[in-house]
Parts: structure tokens; sequence; C-alpha cells
């Protein structure tokens, strides 16, 4: 990549972040089964980074191979790019598993046993298992004219048998595919009496290389091959053949496990006459071939911690604290009728929210409530919550977004229930993916109806807000409650977008405050006042930004960016970002805020957003961006979220001009600093 390009490439990025995924499976200070969980993370991640942007590049080939991508490259040249790079980190990730994590998870009585180590005790109880759990529910194709190929699933895992002889009918293959069961654990726990009292496990692919000959009597069994195809996962739903957004989807979630390919995995010992064989018929190059020294899916490993009862090889146990204020059970609106509230998690529990839309469900006063749905998970408290609320006669509306990757199946399934339920269920705007996080409670009290009103960064997920860092605003300002009604009325109905008083939206809004606010800071620099832009986020790809950032650094504006993954703007380049730095804080929290901080002459100007500042959240979502006003809330988020992250020399990493990432140093004589540990100590129970 041509250093002079202005612009950095965003899958090179992305690769870059799972590198420091990595690095945390890595570190010896770790505790050893979440190394081996963050390994997992980084397969899972690049899972979705094959059948996402991988996908993409590949499309965009066959589409427009001639075009120049905002890095200055053609799509071919990125593919070509981000393949090496790729292969260069799985090769890395299954290095670690073999060499430093196997033998220590050993060392501390954890293994996995490989087929030539079993014990005689070992083998029979996997032949059993085998013959118990596995043989009734295979379903062996052998490949002939009558039996083609059959269409793997997205991720699954398979396996290519070469096999010599024939058939009981006569019948002569020379192979045939076995598809592993999606339901059945990819990594069996043996008993501990058969392990010497230790914790042992075996994958599921050697179970199956082991005891495979048993699907073919009769014949023999040459070898037995494993192998993973990951396909394209885009949905396209055609909006002028459109009538029902739910029924498209659920018809184009069928259709995306059988996606185009796009990678191809497959075990070291797997000969070339095979991978080759399958490289054609999944009209893959060798360049998508990742040939691993080790089971093809070590995302299944993610269950091994949960099964082994070791907390001195884990995180300590974080319990997220509760404010004074809500401590004693007392009414969460209330609460808010007298101040307005800043949450803070996982530190600070995400139970005051459920409390919020649990109290006004149940709340005779509360006529009517209000909320945007783009993950929850599959046990959501607050979805079922809402349907008590309908079930009751409330006036309830749920924006579910059907759109949200990967989640589609389970928002389908959500809206659904609301709908049985009685809720007023909408799926947006088309063309537009819900990504705001509100929610709005109107209530009657004394005659008059009364708003209040939940702002996030994140989910209204319980399960992630054990895990992700984020912000939440419960409130009863009238200005900022009546723009959340306003935005619930243009997203249910029709007509021309309303003046807001006190949020900013995409995609009408938003951009142009930020582009604004960078530029008022430069001014401000030019004309020689203190001029300051902190902000935090998961992603900064969008070109326009980075363009009014390099010219607001030009100008002398001091820029601090927190960006956790994806970064296309090269920092500290001479002439072109000398006062912008770029930092990425990768720790046991996933930093998730999104925060932004403009000096603008004293007033400290400061939001909380569901937006990163990327193309499609500014213009292809609908996002959130709320002012944080109330002078110790202002503090609160300009310390917790932004202050504390650049002093953090623990977990973060300091962006080079070519994209590249080196951890932050501990100055002499320093104590390392953690955001994410201080912020346990504040607020954690």
């Amino acid at each position: 990549m041509p250093l002079s390009n202005r612009l950095l490439c965003r899958e090179m990025s992305l690769l870059a972040f799972n590198r420091r995924v990595l690095a945390q499976a890595q570190d010896t200070r770790v505790p050893l089964l979440e190394r081996l969980r963050f390994l997992c993370i980084v397969s899972s991640n690049l899972d979705e980074f094959f059948e996402v942007r991988m996908a993409y590049l590949k499309r965009e080939q066959k589409m427009r191979p001639n075009q120049i991508l905002d890095s200055g490259m053609t799509p071919a040249e990125t593919i070509a790019a981000t393949a090496e790079e790729a292969h260069k980190l799985v090769r890395e990730q299954y290095a670690l598993f073999n060499e430093e994590l196997q033998p220590a998870l050993s060392q501390e009585g954890i293994h996995f046993y490989r087929r030539r180590n079993w014990t005689a005790a070992q083998r029979a109880w996997i032949e059993d298992y085998f013959a118990r759990e596995l043989w009734p529910i295979l379903t062996p194709i052998g490949l002939d004219p009558a039996h083609p190929f059959p269409r793997p699933v997205n991720k699954s895992l398979n396996f290519a048998v070469e096999l010599v002889g024939k058939d009981a009918f006569g019948r002569a293959s020379g192979m045939a595919i076995v598809q592993a069961p999606r339901i059945l654990p990819r990594v069996v726990q043996l008993p501990a009496e058969i392990c010497g009292g230790d914790n042992g496990f075996v994958f599921l692919s050697s179970i199956l290389h082991e005891y495979v000959y048993k699907l073919f009597p009769g014949m023999d069994v040459k070898g037995c091959h494993q192998f993973r195809l990951t396909r394209d996962s885009d949905l396209t739903v055609d909006e002028e053949d459109l009538q029902n957004l739910r029924t498209a989807i659920q018809s184009e979630l069928r259709d995306r496990e059988y996606g185009d390919g796009v990678r191809l995995e497959v075990a070291e010992t797997c000969p070339q006459h095979i991978y080759e064989f399958l490289l054609g018929h999944f009209q893959l190059e060798r360049s998508e071939l990742y040939q691993v020294k080790g089971p093809v899916n070590l995302v299944r490993l993610m269950a091994v911690p949960d099964m082994v009862d070791r907390p001195d090889l884990k995180f300590p146990p974080r319990i997220a604290g509760l404010p004074k204020f809500l401590a004693k059970n007392q009414s969460v609106i209330d609460a808010i009728k007298r101040e307005d509230i800043l949450l803070h998690h996982p530190y600070q529990s995400f139970e005051p929210v459920v409390r919020f839309i649990r109290e006004a469900a149940a709340d005779p006063t509360v006529v009517a409530i209000k909320m945007t749905i783009y993950r929850t998970g599959s046990n959501s408290e607050l979805v079922n919550a809402l349907m008590k609320a309908a079930l009751s006669g409330k006036q309830v509306t749920v924006v579910v977004e059907l759109m949200a990757r990967f989640d589609e199946a389970n928002n389908v399934n959500w809206a659904q229930k609301l709908e049985n339920a009685g809720a007023h269920v909408v799926y947006g705007v088309f063309g537009y993916k819900v990504h705001a996080k509100m929610a709005l409670v109107i209530r009657r009290e004394e005659g008059v109806l009364k708003r209040y009103a939940h702002l996030g960064t994140g989910n209204y997920h319980q399960g992630t807000s054990r895990i992700y860092t984020d912000f939440g605003l419960l409130t009863a300002d009238d200005a900022i409650t009546a723009d959340v009604n306003t935005l619930f009325m243009e997203i249910t109905g029709l007509g021309q977008p309303s003046r807001l008083n006190k949020l900013y939206q995409s995609p009408f809004t938003l951009h142009k405050m930020v582009m604004d606010s960078i530029e008022r800071e430069a001014e401000h620099a030019k004309a020689g006042l203190p001029a300051r832009i902190i902000a935090k986020m998961n992603s900064l790809i969008e070109p326009s930004i980075i363009e009014a950032l390099y010219a607001a650094s030009a100008a002398g504006v001091e820029i601090d960016l927190i960006v956790r993954g994806m970064c296309a703007l090269r920092p500290e380049v001479a002439g072109l970002s000398d006062h912008i730095r770029v930092r990425s804080i990768i720790g046991r929290q996933l930093e998730h805020s999104r925060v932004y901080y403009f000096y603008n002459n004293g007033a400290e100007n400061t939001y909380i957003s569901s937006a990163d500042w990327m193309g499609r959240n500014f213009f292809r979502r609908i996002e959130t961006c709320t002012p944080i006003e109330q002078a110790h809330l202002k503090e609160r988020v300009i310390r917790e979220g932004l202050t504390q992250a650049l002093q953090d020399n623990r977990q973060s990493w300091l962006m080079q001009a070519d994209g590249s990432y080196v951890r932050a140093p501990v100055a002499e004589g320093c104590e390392e600093v953690s955001i994410q540990e201080d912020l346990w100590a504040e607020y954690g129970a």
C-alpha cells in the first residue's frame, strides 16, 4: 500500500485489530483459559471478516474490477494484500495454540487428546460415544451420478472420505462426503476418571477420523480429511419486489447458508488432490485455501473454559455496582424524575434499564412504551416486559431491526412474539438500519402526560451489557424526551424530518454536526484559541470526516482518537496529521461506547452516541447523538470515557502512520494504568 495515500485500507485495518486481539492470547499476564478464549475470538472475528468484507471485495472485483477504493487500491489488489495478511495471522494463531497454549494447558491438567495418545479406557469410552451419539445421525453421501456433491452449510464441519472397493449395490466410488451435524459439540469432554482426574477433551474430528470406517462396511477407507467452507453471508432484499420485509428476510436467511464460497479450510495433512478437487468444486482460488495444523474451527473451543472449573485460570469475577440511590429497590422512574442518571456499563449494572421498562410495564399510570431493538439476545427480560405491557392494554411500539447482521433470525422471532402479544411492531425505514438505542415511557401524572427516556451507546442486550463498555442516559428532560418521541414518529410514520431540540440524528443532522464541530475547532486554533478534539468509537473510516480532521490538525487542533477497531486515518504524518494521535484499547471488556468531545472555547461540548464515524452510520442508518449537559455528568463522561483512556498504558496500543500498532510504553518510574481495572475499582460491587 502506498504511504502517500491519505486513507488506509479498512480490511487491512480490521486484520490489524484482530492481531491486537491475538496479542491478548499471546500475553502471559492474561489468565490461561482467557488466553484460549481470546484465541477463539480471533477465529470468530475472522469468520465474519470472510463472510462480510472478503465477500464484498469478491463481488466488487467481479462487478467493478477497475474501480479504485478509498485506499487507492483496486478490489483485486485489496484481496491480494488482505489474503496474504490473513494467512500470516492464521499461521500465528495455530502456532500459538499448538506450541504454547496446549502445552501450558496440559501442565494444568487440561488435555486435548490425540488419537495416538488415547488409553484403552479412553478408546473404549470414545468408541461407545461414537456408537451412541454419532453413528445414528451421520449420513454419508457417496459421490456418483445419483448422489451429487452435497451443499455444505456455511461454516459447517465436513469430511471428504477416500474409499476403495464396492458398496452393497456394486457401486464403486472414490469419495464420500460426511457432514458433521451442527447439533453435536466439536469438542467432547471425557469423564475425569479415565483422564487421571484431569480435564480431558477430544475433538469431534478425531472421533470421526478414527471410526469413519464403520460408516462404509466392506470398503476400505484410504483417507479422511476435514474441511470447512465459509460463504458470502450478505442478505439482499429487493425493495422494488418487496411485499413483507419479515417474510423476505426469512427466505433470505435460508439462502444465506448457501452463498458463494469465500474461504476453504482444511487440515494440514489434507493431500493436494483432495484440496484441489474441493477448490475446483467451490470455484475458489489457491489463495483462498487455508491449511491449518489442528481443528479447522477453533471457534468451537470457546466452550472449553466454561467446562473447566478452574477459577485460578480465569479472570476474577466482577460484580457490577448500582448507583446508591437505586440500591434499595426504589422506583427508577421516580429517581429519573429527580435527576438524570448516567450509567456506565459493565462497571455499573444494566439492571436499572431493565427495571425502567419492567416498572413501566406494571405501572397503571404508564400509557405507552416505545423502544428500538437492534440486538437483544435469545432470552430478553426487556422484551418479555414489553409483551406484558402490551397484554395489559398499554400502547407498546417496538422498532425491530430485522437486518441486524447475524441477529436477523433472533429478531424475526422476537417480532413475531411481540406482534402476538398485541404490540405495534415496525421494521423501521427500508434502506436504513435502525441502529439507535432509545426507549420512551409516557406516564400520566396529575392529568398530564410526562415522558421519560433512555438513550445509550449500546444494545438492549443483557448479555453483552456485562462485557461491552457503554454509556446510557436515563432522563426526564423535556426537550430530549420530546426529541425521542419525534424520532419514533419519524420511524413509524411518514413525513419530512422535524427539527429537533437537542438530539442529533443520522441520516439528517449528525454528520453535519460533527463536521461543523471539527471545523469550529480549526477556526479557533487559527484564531490562537485553545482547540481540542477527543473522540472514542469502534471504527473511523468515513473519508470526509477524516479529511476534516486532517485540516483541523493542519490548523493546530490537538486531536486524540480512541478507536478500538478499524481506522483509515493516518496519524502523526508530517504535514498531514502532525497533531492527531490514535490509540486502541483491547482488554477484558470490549470497548464499545461512542463519545465525542469538542472543546469549543471552554464550552466542552460532549456527546454520547450510537454511531461510529463510518459512512453507514452517518448516511445509511438511523442513529442518535445525545448531548451531556449537566456538569457532573459531563465530567464523568469526559473522565471515564476519554481522559482515563488516554492515560491507559496497560491495554493501549498506539497506531503508527502505516496502520500498524505498538503497545503503549510504560514510562520509567511510572506504574501501569488500566482504564478498565480503575473503573471496576471505582464502581464494581
